[in-house]
């Protein structure tokens, strides 16, 4: 499954800003993969903190090999000391156990998430052990597909937005203004700059000054 958008989405940005909407002709249409179950959303994104993409996706198939379904019961069943075996830290082994704790108990009400709102769903799930602003962001964006996720706490989107935009660089206040100016559709604007900042549009570098 991708994360669901079109026409409407892509006109609107492309209306809004003519830099970004240039980009985004060159670029295409974007399949990114997302996960509609919440309980291996959250673990997965626990899994891929601070470490490469490429890094998440081979512990993520170790996980989901040895384990099959990734769900409260079949955490549980593994114990902390298989859970670092597929080559998570002992700190994310705690994290992932004691989120699956709460949910086979009914602590936390995962499926709730559906029906709040996006700052009562971050709110909701940094209570958790190990899951932050960022965290918790991912989890809106490739898991429930809200249309209107913007991170100034993702690396990636900020490089992005200093290549299209050739800044040096983003503070909050720059990266409030380009929310206001993609929302209702941040996500998607997201999707674009991420791709960007892979490096999908030869000739464009970023701005930062060189350390």
């Amino acid at each position: 499954m991708y994360f669901q958008y079109g026409e409407k989405e892509i006109d609107y940005l492309k209306k809004k800003d003519k830099k970004l909407g240039e980009l985004i002709d060159q670029i295409g249409f974007i399949k990114r993969t997302v996960d509609p179950d919440l309980f291996s959303s959250v673990v997965h994104q626990i899994v891929g903190q601070q470490i490469s993409t490429k890094a998440q996706e081979t512990i993520w198939n170790r996980m989901k090999n040895t384990l099959g379904s990734i769900n409260a019961d079949t955490i549980l069943g593994t114990g902390i000391i298989q859970l670092q075996s597929f080559g998570i830290s002992f700190r994310k082994a705690e994290y992932i156990n004691d989120f699956a704790k709460k949910v086979s108990s009914g602590t936390f009400d995962l499926e709730s998430l559906r029906f709040k709102s996006d700052e009562e769903a971050i709110r909701e799930l940094c209570s958790l052990k190990g899951v932050g602003v960022w965290t918790a962001e991912m989890i809106l964006l490739f898991c429930l597909q809200r249309p209107n996720i913007f991170s100034f706490n993702d690396l990636a989107i900020l490089r992005g937005l200093r290549m299209v935009y050739h800044h040096r660089k983003i503070d909050r206040k720059l990266f409030e203004k380009y929310r206001r100016r993609y929302s209702p559709y941040c996500s998607v604007a997201s999707l674009y700059l991420w791709t960007i900042a892979g490096g999908a549009i030869p000739g464009l570098k970023d701005y930062a000054p060189k350390k």
